[in-house]
This record gives C-alpha cells, structure tokens and sequence, in this order.
C-alpha cells in the first residue's frame, strides 16, 4: 500500500470523526441521548482523560487534574510524531498492507482525539445544559491543550439483571458493553486488533515472505 492511499484511509477517517464531534457538540447537550436502537445509543459525554475516562492524576495524588492533563496532551502529540514516522518508514520500505493499514488507522484515530484535547476547549463553549456554540463570542470553555474528548457511540448490548446462578453478580443490574466512545476510538481499537490478529501477515518473518 502506498503512502498516498494510507494518506486518503487517514483523511477519510479524520473528516468521518471530526464531523460527528461537531455535530454532536453543536446540536446535543451534555448527557443527552437517542436510542438508535436497543442495542445502539448516540450518548453525548465528554472525556477529559485516557482511555474510559482514567486521569493521570487517579494514579498521582502531587499532579493537578490540569497539569496531568497538559502532561497527557503533550504526550499524544509526542506519539502521533512517532506513529507518523512509523507509518513513512514502513511504507518507504514496502512492508505488509495489514501492517500500513493498521498503523494508518491508529495514526487517524490518535489525531483524531489529540484534535479534540488540543483545540475543542478553544473553539467550542461548554454543554452544561446548553448546546455548544462553534468560536463563542465570549471564547471557549478553556485553553489550548485542555479540551475534552467528545464522545458519542454507546452500544449497551446486554442492559438487564443478571441471573440470579452467577457467581458473586447474581441478580445485580449490568450493562455490557457500557463504555461510550468515537469514531476515532474505533480506529485505534481496530488498528491494533489487526496488529495481533494477523500478526504473522502484519510482520513477516523471512520464512513467510519466501
């Protein structure tokens, strides 16, 4: 696969992801939600963290939420450097499409959400019941490198109490799948499946390639 289509995977996924946030940012309120179906919810929540929602600051009581948050921006920056001249050195070396693909797709969800961290607190005004205005004449709801992840996929595809036979969660309430994510999430995930499901296609030893 050659640069230029890893390129396009990369900007078709981008336009995809970047215009769902946008539209869900200026057309829902914080928490508010449509059943697609029974299994598939859009639920608009923000995620000011990693991944489900974990801070760098849950695991480092002297790191302010803010500067964790700076830290963990800066870091995804830092990385999608690193993924980019991954994906070029790859690819300049003809290695697997299973590997450019699944490196192509990481890198477009990675800039995906590093888009949101770094530029949504300045373009949009918070959704505390309201919906969100695009470059508000009052400014955004914070700096450059403190804006929130928006999340808005929601696949609860077992929402009811468990039987009472299983052991410890008996007859509690449970949903699975509960977390709520993005198209960009999405890519990543797929991306690195790839990685370990066809691991032997995405590097071969020089045995399979003969």
């Amino acid at each position: 696969m050659s640069l230029k289509k890893s390129a396009l995977i990369i900007v078709i996924i981008l336009l995809i992801d970047q215009i769902s946030k946008i539209y869900i940012k200026t057309h829902f309120k914080l928490q508010d939600n449509i059943e697609v179906f029974s299994w598939f919810k859009i639920f608009f929540i923000e995620n000011d963290g990693m991944a489900w929602g974990t801070k760098i600051s849950d695991f480092t009581s002297f790191i302010s939420d803010r500067t964790a948050k700076v830290i963990l921006t800066l870091f995804r920056v830092v990385a999608i450097f690193g993924i980019g001249y991954w994906l070029y050195n790859v690819t300049k070396n003809k290695g697997s499409k299973v590997l450019i693909l699944a490196i192509a797709l990481i890198f477009a969800g990675a800039l995906g959400n590093i888009i949101d961290s770094v530029f949504y607190g300045v373009l949009f005004d918070n959704s505390y019941n309201q919906v969100a205005n695009f470059l508000p004449e009052g400014g955004g709801y914070d700096s450059l490198l403190h804006g929130k992840v928006v999340d808005m996929l929601h696949l609860p595809l077992y929402n009811n109490y468990l039987p009472e036979w299983v052991p410890f969660y008996g007859g509690e309430y449970f949903t699975f799948f509960e977390p709520v994510f993005n198209v960009a999430d999405v890519a990543i995930s797929t991306g690195f499946i790839m990685l370990i499901v066809f691991n032997r296609k995405a590097f071969p030893k020089k045995t399979d390639m003969e």
